[in-house]
């Protein structure tokens, strides 16, 4: 299966927009091919330190997680982070998606408020 950052976007958004501090992420035999690719990106989201087990099959979003949705929320950086990946040939490391929306919202800031952010 692919990575698709779309969805891992979407599906970030919606952990942190959700009332329980609590991901659940069991795996079954036979699992329908949506509840597959959200255990898939998970479990990325995982590999990447945006999100951590904390029992079988439950994980809560760290601190890196949240950064990371700050930046990927707002629709301007994303389209920004977007286009660059594009301009690259569709394929970034996930690190470099981060620092690349990151980097984006750093200096939308600082076009906003004058002040400098390292």
């Amino acid at each position: 299966m692919k990575r698709d950052n779309e969805y891992l976007r979407e599906m970030l958004i919606g952990f942190e927009d959700a009332d329980d501090q609590y991901i659940m992420a069991a795996e079954y035999i036979r699992m329908p091919p949506e509840e597959a690719k959200r255990l898939y990106h998970i479990r990325l989201a995982s590999d990447a330190g945006l999100v951590v087990e904390t029992g079988s099959s439950v994980y809560r979003l760290t601190n890196q997680g949240h950064d990371y949705i700050a930046a990927i929320r707002d629709e301007g950086v994303w389209q920004q982070t977007r286009a660059v990946v594009a301009d690259t040939g569709g394929e970034i490391t996930l690190d470099l998606m981060k620092k690349l929306a990151v980097g984006f919202l750093k200096t939308k800031i600082e076009k906003h408020t004058g002040v400098a952010l390292e």
